[in-house]
Formats: structure tokens, sequence, C-alpha cells
């Protein structure tokens, strides 16, 4: 019964951690550090954990070290991309409705166009 109970518990924590860790990958911060403690934490019972935590990290420095080889217009064009997917995804979800409403600026254009945000 304490095993299960264990096993439950890191099955879900590791998972709440790596999913946490994917939505924050294209955000400035520790997206691919919160990817990669999910799954250590999730390698500690799994065997597929610890293959993909070993797959990933080659994955990851093969990326990076592509990327440093390449001319600063990609990368330029990389950080512009990267920085349209964090604005279009804060708009969506309406962060800058919210700043907005906060400090009552009046600015209709900055809310979410989701139904769920709207303003009724």
């Amino acid at each position: 019964m304490r095993r299960r109970m264990r096993k439950t518990f890191i099955t879900v924590i590791g998972s709440i951690v790596l999913v946490a860790g994917i939505i924050m990958i294209p955000y400035p911060g520790p997206g691919w550090l919160t990817v990669f403690a999910g799954l250590g934490i999730l390698s500690t019972e799994y065997v597929w954990a610890k293959r993909l935590l070993g797959y990933a990290k080659k994955r990851y420095d093969a990326w990076t070290e592509w990327v440093a080889k390449q001319s600063p217009l990609f990368k330029a064009t990389l950080w512009l991309a990267t920085a349209a997917v964090v604005v279009g995804t804060l708009w969506i979800l309406n962060a800058y409705g919210i700043i907005d409403n906060v400090l009552n600026l009046g600015w209709d254009w900055v809310h979410s166009p989701l139904p769920l945000f709207q303003k009724e």
C-alpha cells in the first residue's frame, strides 16, 4: 500500500511539474529546466521517463550547439518568433486585459478576443 501511494504521489507531482515546464518553454525563464525536473521526478519510478530524460538532454544540447553556430540574423529571427509566441499567448489569456482593468486605462483593444474574457 505504501509503495503504491509513493508511486501515485510521484506520478502526480512529476506530471504537474512536467506539464508546467512544457507550458513554460517559450517563455523567458526556466521552462526546459522545469521539464527536466519533471522527467527527473518521474524517472525515479518509470524507466520510460529515465530514457526520455536522457534523450531530451541530448536533443537540447544539440539544439543549443546548432543555434550557437547560426548567423546573427537567424538568432534574431528565432528571438522575434519566440517573442511573438509570448506576446500572443499573453494576449489570448487576457494578461493585458487584466493590466488594463487594474490600471483603469480604458484600452479595450488589449483584451482577449476569447468569449471567456469578454466584459459584460
